[in-house]
């Protein structure tokens, strides 16, 4: 059986966040012929209601960059893959000596919630519920966090997630999936990769049997990991060097043609 994974941002969704007509109606002709999809995204879930309005079926999903396995048929978590709280605290005290002026926030309650710095900007949550500001930074620290988010100003995402990446190293997963300087920390050896295969691995279906699109570098271990690695025309560079093909951008339907070339 083969199997779908795709990103939503940037990959899926155009850039005002919609889903085509003609992706929407590819997605249908794929649940027809018994092709499955999975939606692979850094977003948590509070953040898939927008995309579950826009589908006729509400497709699977591997939230928070691999740390949660979701049913939106029975809005179940399948499988969750947190940070602990002593591994928070750890992470917070390296952040500190590595970049005294980051602020930070974390993803709690299978990401249906989010606590943050008082001085952490929030630049998309506005519209989302479940946010929540805090006086101190020991306050995020008290339970498990699928994801934990980095910012220190304007900062070059590559440049800031390999120094986040490397003080970090051995306790925890950075990497990013914006231009704007945010970076995204998960539990050591969680990515997308491992997500997916979590859940493949649930359904039978090998890696040899997986294609997955993506457009940014929370993706790369994804395209790695998959048989079928494609980039839409409109990824990152380090996503375009691990594809074994490239396609159409997320504005010009890549991913709909591609999986409307797989159907009879």
């Amino acid at each position: 059986m083969m199997l779908i994974a795709t990103d939503l941002d940037g990959t899926l969704l155009r850039a005002d966040k919609t889903i085509s007509a003609r992706t929407a109606a590819a997605l249908d002709r794929a649940a027809e012929a018994d092709l499955p999809v999975v939606l692979v995204t850094g977003r948590p879930i509070r953040w898939l209601k927008l995309v579950y309005e826009q589908l006729a079926i509400p497709l699977p999903a591997v939230c928070a960059n691999g740390a949660v396995v979701y049913d939106p048929a029975r809005d179940q978590v399948l499988r969750a893959d947190p940070l602990a709280p002593d591994v928070l605290a750890e992470i917070a005290r390296r952040l500190a000596d590595e970049v005294p002026d980051a602020v930070l926030a974390v993803e709690i309650v299978d990401g249906r919630e989010m606590r943050h710095q008082v001085e952490y900007p929030i630049l998309w949550d506005s519209a989302h519920g479940g946010v929540r500001a805090v006086d101190a930074v020991a306050e995020l620290l008290t339970e498990p966090a699928v994801k934990l988010l980095v910012r220190a100003g304007q900062r070059d995402p590559d440049e800031f997630t390999a120094r986040i990446g490397k003080a970090l190293h051995g306790i925890a997963e950075a990497t990013h999936s914006s231009l704007s300087g945010l970076v995204e920390v998960s539990a050591s050896g969680v990515t997308k990769a491992a997500g997916l295969a979590w859940y493949c691995d649930r359904l039978g279906v090998p890696a040899a049997q997986v294609t997955a699109f993506g457009d940014m570098p929370n993706d790369v271990p994804m395209l790695a990991w998959a048989g079928r690695a494609i980039a839409v025309g409109n990824a990152h560079p380090a996503v375009k060097e691990v594809a074994d093909e490239v396609v159409a951008s997320n504005e010009d339907d890549g991913v709909a043609i591609y999986i409307e070339s797989l159907l009879p």
